[in-house]
C-alpha cells in the first residue's frame, strides 16, 4: 500500500506505508464558572486520587459539545449548557505507575449550570463535585489530572471564548457507525 502525503509546497508526494497510526485520545471538557469559583471533580484514578474539570471520552455518533454537557451530568449531577468553545488541547500522559502512555486531544468548552440532579448517580471513580476559586485551582496543580486542567482555567480567565460553531460536525458523524 502507499500512502500519499503533501510537502510544504502543497504537492502530492508519495510515502513509503506508516508502521503504526498515531491516534490521540479524543475527549471533552467543560469549564463551568459561577460566583468567582470553578466547577471540578475529585476523582479516583490509578495514579490516585486527582482533580479534573468534568471530562471524558468523546463517544460515538456524538457531537462534542453534547458529549461536553453529557460528562458533566455523569461526573457532577450539574446540568449545563455550553456556550463557547475554548479551545482545543494536547497533552500527553504517562503513568509512572502503569507505564500508560497516551496522548489526549482535548476539547474544551465554556457552560454554564443550568439545573441539578441530585438523585443523579456520578461516574465510577468520581468522588465529589466542588467547586474552587482560580488560586485553589493553581494550589492543587499536583493534584490534576492533567496540566490541562489549569491551561483551560487560565485560557478562560483570559478571556478567551470562541463560537460555538468554530467546532463543526458532520451530520454523518451522528448517524453512528
Amino acid at each position: 500500500m502507499v500512502f500519499l502525503r503533501y510537502n510544504p509546497r502543497h504537492e502530492i508526494m508519495q510515502d513509503t506505508p506508516m508502521r503504526q497510526v498515531w491516534k490521540p485520545s479524543v475527549t471533552v471538557a467543560t469549564i463551568v464558572p459561577r460566583d468567582g469559583k470553578f466547577l471540578l471533580v475529585e476523582e479516583q484514578t490509578t495514579d490516585g486520587l486527582c482533580i479534573n474539570q468534568p471530562a471524558g471520552h468523546l463517544e460515538c455518533g456524538e457531537a462534542p459539545a453534547d458529549g461536553a454537557v453529557r460528562e458533566a451530568l455523569e461526573e457532577t449531577a450539574y446540568q449545563v449548557r455550553v456556550n463557547a468553545f475554548l479551545g482545543a488541547y494536547l497533552s500527553r500522559y504517562r503513568s509512572s505507575r502503569t507505564g500508560e502512555d497516551v496522548t489526549y486531544l482535548r476539547l474544551a468548552f465554556v457552560g454554564e449550570v443550568v439545573g441539578h440532579v441530585p438523585e443523579q448517580p456520578l461516574d465510577e471513580g468520581i468522588v465529589r463535585a466542588l467547586w474552587l476559586a482560580p488560586d485553589e485551582i493553581s494550589a492543587t496543580r499536583e493534584r490534576h489530572r492533567s496540566p490541562l486542567v489549569w491551561q483551560c482555567v487560565q485560557d478562560y480567565l483570559a478571556g478567551r471564548q470562541l463560537p460555538l460553531e468554530a467546532v463543526y460536525t458532520h451530520p454523518s458523524v451522528l448517524n453512528g457507525v
